[in-house]
């Protein structure tokens, strides 16, 4: 009698390829989790009673710059200004200008380029070389970074950890660069800022000279405090949630 049954090769090979699949989900179930919890978060927004700050990125063009810092100066609110360091040697009657009307510099980058792949000699290099670019004409070193395209990894965030900086997004973006009216601007920004919002613009955007007074005695009226980003931080040192919330 033959003791031997020999299984058909096609039945080997589909019993091996069900426990690869489900060896895989196993793995990835158990590795998901981790990767999630070690992934870092820069801050989105902040938990807060009352206050927002408005920050605007400046890259390319200057000309409504001046336009901007005399509109909130004129009523007494800081906002935080995210320069490029080729903006900055380009215009740096503009980086003092803006300092002198009291609003806070913060870094955007040297170039601008992509960084969530970069390694952390080169993020080094594109924060420090805006930081003492800042710092020449200015005497302040910033303590804010904005990452290019809103794009970031855990060695940028580590990088600026070293550096004692703050990794800054935004929940509010006005879509300025789009090249929206200064109503659509205006509704959709009343629109979505709360108490904690970090709202986005850019500095030469088409229509955000127009859109911006409407804006900051709007919310002003709704009872909004205007503040800088680092206003807003400010004594905070909490925990910042997978949404990118810092709570107090």
């Amino acid at each position: 009698m033959n003791l031997f049954w020999v299984m058909p090769l096609k039945r080997i090979l589909s019993i091996a390829a069900v426990v690869t699949v489900v060896v895989l989900t196993v793995t990835l179930a158990t590795a998901l989790p981790t990767a999630e919890a070690s992934r870092r978060i820069p801050i989105y927004e902040v938990e807060d009673d009352g206050c927002v700050a408005i920050t605007f990125d400046a890259a390319w063009g200057a000309d409504k710059t001046r336009l901007l810092a005399d509109t909130l100066h004129q009523r007494s609110i800081r906002a935080t200004f995210f320069l490029t360091g080729f903006w900055i040697e380009a215009h740096p009657d503009l980086v003092l200008y803006l300092h002198e009307k009291g609003m806070e510099i913060a870094n955007h980058s040297v170039n601008h380029y992509h960084m969530g792949e970069m390694s952390a000699e080169e993020c080094l290099q594109e924060i420090q070389q805006v930081n003492s670019a800042v710092f020449s004409i200015t005497g302040v070193q910033p303590r804010l970074f904005r990452a290019p395209f809103g794009e970031y990894s855990n060695t940028l965030i580590e990088t600026l950890d070293r550096l004692g900086m703050r990794c800054i997004q935004w929940n509010v973006d006005s879509l300025d660069w789009k090249g929206l009216s200064a109503q659509q601007l205006t509704e959709r920004v009343l629109a979505r800022a709360a108490a904690g919002s970090i709202i986005l613009c850019h500095n030469n955007s088409d229509h955000i000279g127009e859109a911006l007074p409407t804006i900051l005695d709007q919310l002003t009226a709704k009872g909004y405090r205007f503040v800088t980003v680092s206003q807003l931080l400010e004594g905070k040192e909490g925990t910042i949630d997978p949404q990118g919330k810092l709570h107090a």
